[in-house]
């Protein structure tokens, strides 16, 4: 078929562009895609090793693995046996970790191991269509050294919990330590415990992955993400817009018993729930306090004094508390509509049998002490709670608090959107530099989506967290726009940026014009928030943007982010905004010959 063989040659274009790029020096610019240097302690850094991925995509119809000829279909011996076939590695080298399937696609997450035990960075995902033929493969599977380190310590785990605590300056959070062997930039391996440490005064919240036999620290994932009612309606961007009293808010389909309950007998008359729970810590976090109904039945009905500072008033804290409780709540319904469900490894305490690990809501620090004019969020792996901390800014007078700005709460919870779905709910798979950028530049954009309504096919620039930041400018170096003049960044733009939010205004910028040709394609949806079934560009957007999360590669680049876009919409939409897309990511210099931080504005022969 002629859309298959576009497809084809696409995925040709990239494995050849692949190999070309091995052959040639290695740019420093590409660090980005393997390494991250994070500082400990005063004098002491932590050089973290990713192996570059592989990412290839196969069209609308697909390639058959080794498993084909089978009647009944497994996703884990398909997908186990695809990835011994395709890396040429021996039947124990590969373990299937996890997987899950959705309305088209089934999605596998494996790892590598040595006599049974995972390569903590060596991982692969495979995603098959319903037709049960392999879509897409991502893998950063190593070559093992015949002299890997014995499989059995030499030293315990509690002296690898102590030095981690020691030099990472916090505290072992309880979570049970694992052996994982470590794949090294130098070609070797070590064999390490696996230990969590917390600060949540310093906003840190590391995994540590200390050597098992020399007791060093070879590699840290850190699962924090930094970010620079009566609500504000989610479309809002932020409390200059306006207070308004909703009335169930909440998408049954997405949270059965509504945001107070898990089971419909358990009811809760304070901001928490199955999905999230919002509250202000005490200064030492011991104690956490939640902001209770204004009035039976589930009334949180207070109001903000906007000049008084955000801690100044208890209705300004329990504004702030109800606020952040709702917007949560409705990013956790948002998602789920588009894939972010129990099986794909969202927030809920309980998941009502659907899959996935349960007893992980949110936990949503208001007015954090620790994150003055800033906000986190931490995602470890499905089955520990995300934690999401929101501050108080002080450019303004009075201060202002980030609860009340709606950009910025988003943008927060779409970190753990992207931390779970990329790499299937491990949490530890956007840790180069580069991978990091994409995850600030997703919120950006997933803020965007929740904030902008077009009545009509025109697109405006949307300037990112201005409220906060006060100034009409917002926090950002330009407003995301169409216009190349207004915001010049490009895909090369790369090989001179090294700070995350930097990276991810390019990323979230081309994504802004996507969106852009997506509506003006196909019109706007008014009910997107809750039916994913319509036709309207910010429909198709939003289903882009979860599934290529899920077919994406551990640690992706841009070049990788891309063509996860182009497959997804292969996947659901029959490959119909190919040359949209293609147009679109080539205009900024993501096109076709893409490589190394190196624009190329080549689209398809046949767009």
């Amino acid at each position: 078929m002629q859309l298959s063989a576009r497809f084809v040659r696409s995925v040709y274009a990239a494995v050849i562009l692949a190999s070309a790029a091995s052959a040639v020096p290695f740019p420093d610019s590409l660090k980005h895609t393997t390494l991250q240097v994070r500082t400990i302690g005063a004098h002491k850094t932590v050089e973290s090793f990713h192996p570059e991925s592989l990412f290839q995509t196969f069209g609308i119809d697909g390639i058959d693995h080794p498993l084909s000829a089978r009647a009944e279909f497994s996703l884990e011996e398909a997908a186990v046996s695809f990835v011994q076939s395709k890396l040429n590695v021996t039947p124990n080298a590969a373990a299937y970790r996890t997987g899950y399937s959705n309305d088209v696609a089934q999605h596998a997450y494996i790892h590598q191991q040595i006599n049974g035990i995972p390569i903590a960075n060596a991982v692969a995902n495979v995603a098959f269509n319903k037709a049960n033929k392999v879509v897409s493969f991502g893998s950063s599977f190593v070559n093992v050294p015949s002299n890997a380190p014995s499989t059995i310590p030499s030293i315990s785990a509690a002296d690898a919990i102590s030095k981690a605590e020691n030099e990472l300056g916090g505290t072992y959070n309880q979570y049970p330590t694992k052996l994982e062997y470590v794949a090294k930039q130098d070609g070797s391996v070590a064999l390490t415990h696996v230990v969590q440490v917390r600060d949540d005064s310093k906003a840190m919240w590391y995994q540590a992955f200390v050597d098992a036999h020399t007791g060093d620290i070879v590699q840290l994932t850190d699962f924090v993400s930094h970010a620079s009612y009566r609500v504000l309606p989610i479309t809002k961007q932020n409390v200059l817009q306006g207070f308004e009293t909703l009335n169930d808010p909440q998408n049954l389909a997405s949270s059965p018993y509504g945001w107070h309950s898990s089971d419909g007998v358990t009811n809760t008359t304070d901001t928490s729930g199955n999905n999230v729970i919002a509250f202000v810590a005490s200064a030492d976090g011991s104690f956490w306090s939640t902001t209770g109904q204004s009035s039976f039945t589930l009334n949180f009905v207070y109001y903000q004094d906007p000049t008084q500072a955000p801690d100044a008033l208890q209705a300004n804290i329990d504004a702030a508390r109800v606020n952040t409780f709702y917007v949560a709540n409705s990013m956790h319904d948002i998602a789920y509509q588009y894939g972010f469900t129990e099986a794909a490894y969202n927030f809920q305490d309980y998941n009502f049998g659907k899959g996935g690990a349960e007893g992980d809501r949110v936990e949503l620090s208001v007015q954090d002490v620790s994150s003055a004019n800033n906000s986190f969020f931490a995602t470890p792996a499905d089955g520990q709670s995300g934690y999401m901390r929101m501050g108080i800014w002080y450019y303004a007078s009075p201060a202002r608090d980030s609860s009340l700005a709606n950009d910025l709460v988003v943008h927060e919870y779409t970190h753990g959107i992207t931390n779970r779905m990329t790499g299937g709910g491990t949490g530890d798979c956007l840790q180069t530099l580069e991978a990091e950028g994409l995850g600030e530049g997703w919120s950006d954009a997933f803020a965007e989506w929740t904030h902008w309504q077009w009545p009509t096919n025109t697109f405006t620039d949307w300037i990112m967290a201005a409220y906060v930041y006060d100034d009409l400018a917002g926090l950002r170096n330009y407003p995301y726009s169409t216009n190349t003049t207004t915001n010049p960044l490009r895909y090369s733009d790369l090989q001179t940026l090294n700070e995350q939010h930097d990276i991810g205004e390019v990323w979230a910028n081309v994504l802004h014009n996507v969106y852009a040709q997506l509506v003006a394609a196909h019109g706007y949806s008014a009910t997107a928030r809750t039916d994913p079934t319509t036709t309207g560009g910010n429909v198709v957007y939003l289903h882009l943007f979860l599934d290529a999360l899920a077919i994406q590669p551990c640690n992706p680049t841009f070049p990788q982010a891309r063509d996860a876009w182009i497959q997804a919409d292969a996947i659901r939409y029959n490959g119909a905004n190919y040359c949209l897309l293609w147009n679109v990511f080539a205009s900024r210099g993501l096109g076709v010959n893409a490589a190394s931080h190196i624009d190329d504005t080549t689209v398809p022969s046949e767009c």
